[in-house]
């Protein structure tokens, strides 16, 4: 045993990184989670790691019929939108797919303007799939998009340049266990194209061991369990739980679903059909997961979102002011635990950094902070769901006492 590990491992040092522009992401239904209320994650990669949270005003845009909010990629002024969720509830993300289309598109990577669009747009499922009716071919899309709306809705689309397929989440032969997961393949693509094999396997595993463990599926457990979450099923090892396997506290970075390539990791909770829509939240991590914390986020708060998570526009102090304060704090932490640049150097990162048996580890330190967020808001956000509509001053005096950049130095 000890000899297949070590020569998978030496395998691993000649394996090019892969997957820049590639995501792991599930939709939740009602049925899985204790609330009944639908998630939606997506736990992004990609080649633009600066990112942060953008209001889109439909007062200020006419193209826009519903307000929303949405991940987006911090030096860009483009309209395009990443993960993200509007004043009716629709919600909206996506995968890269790689084993959907036949031919070279003469227009690419379209997918961030399609879900702009959607959620500037859309109401429900119905909507979106009229809008990718009415979409002129080639697309320029390659992509697998998750979708939920207020009403119940919840399907994966997997969408080429010249067609697309819906495959619904809530039905019970294509998601006997009440959800979907989704990284960088399509069901109805080429069959062992594509990418993310192993990340899948690995979320899928954690998703069997849950029902096992009778763990509650919560934004929370997302976060603390696939985002940030160093298990690898094909070498069948936790880091975490296997600390004898990086007794120098390096590793390869391949294959895992945290990776150094992740920018950012999203859960939005949906709400019941009939349910006030405002009160969906989409909990965000912006920057590499290990090195931040989550944020919960709501439409209704407009332009007076948490300072830590949008632009820091003209008092940057020097600072970017495109970026955000708590990517900037996360890609700051990041820097020692991916410290080599030369040679393939990028490949390896320090595990002891992020976890570590003294407990000193960024996952370990962060989770306290994080906790404390969950345990401030998630009552208040059940109080809201009895009221039926957030409380924007409460939501505003919560938001004024987090101090993001005081977690941890």
């Amino acid at each position: 045993m000890k000899r297949i590990f070590v020569a998978i491992i030496a395998a691993l040092i000649f394996i090019p990184l892969q997957e820049t522009n590639a995501c792991t992401s599930a939709i939740i239904t009602g049925k899985a989670t204790p609330d009944g209320r639908p998630l939606l994650w997506k736990h992004r990669d990609t080649g633009t790691l600066d990112n942060r949270i953008e209001y889109f005003d439909k007062s200020k845009d006419r193209s826009i019929k519903y307000a929303f909010i949405a991940l987006v990629d911090s030096p860009k002024e483009t309209k395009e939108a990443w993960i993200g969720t509007n004043e009716v509830g629709f919600s909206i993300m996506n995968t890269a797919s790689y084993n959907l289309n036949d031919e070279e598109s003469p227009i690419q990577d379209q997918e961030g303007v399609v879900m702009y669009n959607a959620l500037a747009t859309c109401r429900t499922l119905a909507d979106f799939e009229k809008m990718l009716s009415k979409m002129k071919f080639p697309t320029g899309v390659e992509a697998n998009f998750g979708v939920i709306d207020a009403e119940g809705g919840a399907a994966y689309y997997e969408v080429s340049c010249r067609d697309w397929v819906k495959v619904d989440a809530n039905d019970p032969a294509i998601a006997p266990e009440g959800y979907l997961i989704y990284t960088n393949h399509s069901f109805t693509g080429k069959l062992n194209d594509g990418m993310g094999y192993i990340r899948y396997v690995s979320a899928s595993d954690i998703f069997r061991d849950r029902f096992v463990k009778n763990q509650p599926m919560t934004p929370q457990w997302i976060f603390n369990l696939l985002s940030r979450n160093f298990y690898h099923s094909l070498l069948d090892i936790n880091l975490a739980e296997n600390p004898e396997v990086v007794p120098s506290g390096w590793f390869i970075d391949q294959d895992f679903i945290p990776r150094k390539s992740t920018s950012a990791s999203s859960v939005i909770k949906g709400v019941l059909p009939g349910e006030n829509p405002e009160l969906t939240v989409m909990w965000s991590i912006v920057g590499y997961p290990p090195t931040s914390v989550a944020v919960p986020l709501f439409v209704k708060s407009g332009k007076d979102l948490p300072a830590q998570v949008v632009a820091r526009g003209e008092n940057s102090e020097g600072l970017n002011p495109k970026n955000c304060e708590i990517c900037d704090l996360a890609m700051a932490r990041k820097a020692g635990v991916f410290p080599v640049a030369r040679g393939n150097g990028g490949k390896y990162f320090r595990f002891d950094l992020l976890w570590n048996r003294e407990g000193t580890g960024y996952i370990q330190r962060l989770a306290l902070y994080e906790e404390a967020i969950f345990e401030t808001f998630n009552p208040v956000i059940d109080k809201w769901y009895e009221k039926g509509s957030v409380d924007i001053s409460e939501l505003s005096e919560l938001y004024s006492k987090m101090d993001i950049g005081a977690a941890v130095k």
